[in-house]
């Protein structure tokens, strides 16, 4: 589905939406959208309970709960900020907020929703966290939004009309050692679409409804999690708790991962039952400063980004040798393929398969390496090169012989061995792995080429 937070409706509308309105151009998929913002398109939405406005484009409405059939929960406010009542057909009132927390936290058993949309921002949403950019998130926003945010809970909060995009780091919805774990809330804010600054507007995800995940799974907190931004007692209470909370400071990089939430059935012999605390995966370390590839790095280039799994991602290399040069990269700082966690590892080992079979059916092999050196993310560099081009001998000789040349030891892994078997974490290396499986290793102790890889390819 698509939905559609800010101003629906631009200035020269009229003619573009009467063939939608008419039949004469569809949606292509459920499109949902928030009512006016303003007293100039308040004529297109005909009921302020909500309507369907044209084939597969429904408005919302001005105030409440959107069900889907998933059991995904969408909470809703159309409109700006009033403080008149009644409201202006294009506004919200302290009223309408109030009336809609009543009616859904009067729910039994109410965690809070899995997404809420609204227009305006809310006010300090960038208290604890990473920069608006030019936004004074306390000064722009409205207040009631935010009041509304604290109540529901959501699992992510989409908004617009600043006209700019802006991802925070995740805040939690719980205070830390007082309350009991629950999920973490994530605000995005969207860009006006088609915008001449090349500004994010639009915002692909997938989510599993909470209602249908593992709790444990629920409430597991990201490395990168702030606290409340909404909680302005919060923050005078930090002051008493530096102990308790050292452990809990904002961390300052976002590791994004577009499935976070996706639950997992826990083991069969209940090991994790009553446990909210399961046994810790090696995560990954925080980047010491900017980093050109955590997945939500203000320096990643996003629009190379072809693949986005649980824990890696596939992009196109910027300074590719070859038009389908592309980069394996985990979403999380990690350092080398021997730093790695068992799930990214599989998860890399997915993405290798996925590569071979593609360029196969190209009539190309991939060429793999790493340099752990003078490098702070891991990059598996996955290079094509034609099959009646070169054979898998043909190249491990070339490797061979041009680290001959500069006095680099190139040895071959074992067959069925791995490279974590030969290296710890911490130690430099170069390493080359072909789609055969065959690898070559350097165990680098000084000085090294750092474009050996793309010279000899």
């Amino acid at each position: 589905m698509l939905l559609c937070v800010g101003n629906f409706f631009g200035s020269t509308s009229e003619a573009e939406w009467a063939e939608y309105r008419t039949g004469a151009k569809k949606a292509p998929i459920p499109t949902y959208v928030l009512g006016a913002n303003d007293q100039e398109t308040t004529s297109y939405f005909p009921d302020v309970s909500g309507c369907e406005l044209a084939e597969n484009i429904t408005y919302l409405g001005r105030r409440g709960l959107y069900s889907g059939t998933s059991g995904l929960q969408i909470a809703y406010l159309s409109g700006t900020e009033s403080q008149d009542e009644p409201a202006p057909a294009y506004s919200f009132s302290p009223k309408d907020v109030a009336e809609l927390k009543t009616s859904l936290l009067s729910t039994p058993n109410f965690k809070g929703v899995d997404i809420l949309l609204t227009s305006p921002w809310p006010r300090d949403v960038g208290t604890f966290a990473n920069s608006a950019g030019e936004i004074d998130t306390k000064k722009c926003g409205s207040r009631l939004v935010s009041d509304l945010a604290a109540s529901l809970k959501p699992r992510y909060h989409f908004a617009a009309l600043e006209k700019t995009y802006y991802e925070r780091l995740p805040y939690r919805n719980h205070t830390v050692l007082q309350e009991t774990p629950q999920h973490v809330s994530r605000f995005i804010a969207l860009a006006d679409v088609g915008n001449t600054n090349k500004k994010k507007y639009l915002y692909a995800f997938s989510i599993m409804p909470m209602s249908l995940m593992d709790p444990i799974e629920l409430v597991k907190q990201p490395q990168d999690v702030t606290e409340n931004p909404y909680r302005k007692s919060w923050k005078e209470a930090q002051k008493t708790k530096t102990l308790l909370c050292a452990e809990e400071e904002p961390a300052c990089q976002f590791f994004f991962d577009l499935n976070k939430h996706q639950g997992k059935k826990r083991p069969a012999g209940g090991k994790e039952a009553g446990n909210s605390q399961p046994k810790q995966a090696k995560k990954p370390s925080q980047s010491t400063g900017p980093c050109w590839f955590c997945l939500a790095s203000p320096d990643v280039e996003k629009h190379l980004v072809v693949s986005i799994g649980m824990h890696c991602y596939l992009a196109l290399a910027k300074g590719g040798l070859l038009p389908d040069h592309v980069l394996i990269l985990p979403i999380g700082h990690y350092q080398s393929v021997v730093d790695l966690s068992s799930e990214v590892v599989e998860e890399v080992t997915k993405y290798k398969s996925a590569l071979k079979e593609f360029f196969r059916s190209k009539g190309k092999r991939y060429v793999l390496f790493e340099r752990n050196y003078r490098s702070q993310h891991l990059q598996l560099q996955v290079i094509p090169v034609p099959l009646d081009l070169c054979s898998p001998e043909d190249i491990k000789e070339t490797f061979i012989a041009q680290a001959q040349e500069q006095q680099i030891e190139l040895v071959e892994i074992p067959e069925h061995s791995d490279i974590t078997q030969v290296v710890q974490p911490g130690t430099p290396y170069f390493y080359v792995e072909l789609d055969t499986g065959e690898k070559l290793f350097h165990r680098i102790r000084g000085r090294f080429p750092l474009h050996f890889g793309r010279c000899v390819l």
